[in-house]
């Protein structure tokens, strides 16, 4: 289960992101965090902007809705994003698990 809080209007959660992957995806939980993965190198903050774009892709918000609260040059980081619910982040795990 993806631990979460809930902020006002927004969702704030903890992400676990492999750079340099095949392919940007959602890959499923990883101890209490969100698993993804993005095609970008981590280097330049490319591998960050890749994140915040797939994020805002996936919850239907745009870029600007997703900041990364911690972690900026980690591969642990905990994410805000307005507008988003706990049944949107539960909805988009489950999608996963049935897709994969």
């Amino acid at each position: 289960m993806i631990t979460y809080e809930q902020e006002e209007s927004a969702l704030v959660f903890a992400v676990r992101v492999q750079p340099g992957a095949r392919r940007s995806e959602l890959a499923g939980e990883h101890a209490g965090a969100l698993k993804v993965s993005v095609a970008a190198p981590p280097e330049k903050g490319k591998a960050n902007k890749a994140l915040i774009r797939l994020l805002a892709e996936r919850f239907g918000v745009g870029r600007s809705d997703v900041t990364i609260v911690r972690g900026e040059h980690s591969r642990r980081k905990v994410v805000r994003v307005a507008g988003a619910t706990p049944g949107d982040l539960q909805a988009l795990v489950e999608r996963r698990s049935t897709v994969g």
